[in-house]
């Protein structure tokens, strides 16, 4: 899977626009356009990190903290 597909399943799953996602991340809306569009790829790090914070996010939610 490429990297423009990892980052856009990662925004979809949670159910973002990429405006949402972007105030969510910290990552500007344009930035998010272009490497979903393939026109730009994020260092390696980025989806792992992105996908890794979502996670957290999700288990602090179960916890109900």
């Amino acid at each position: 899977m490429s990297t423009a597909n990892i980052i856009k399943e990662l925004r979809t799953t949670i159910g973002m626009t990429r405006k949402e996602f972007s105030v969510h991340t910290g990552i500007p809306v344009r930035t998010l356009e272009d490497w979903e569009a393939a026109r730009r790829k994020p260092p390696e790090y980025i989806p792992k990190l992105i996908e890794y914070q979502l996670r957290f996010e999700k288990l602090m939610k179960e916890k109900g903290e």
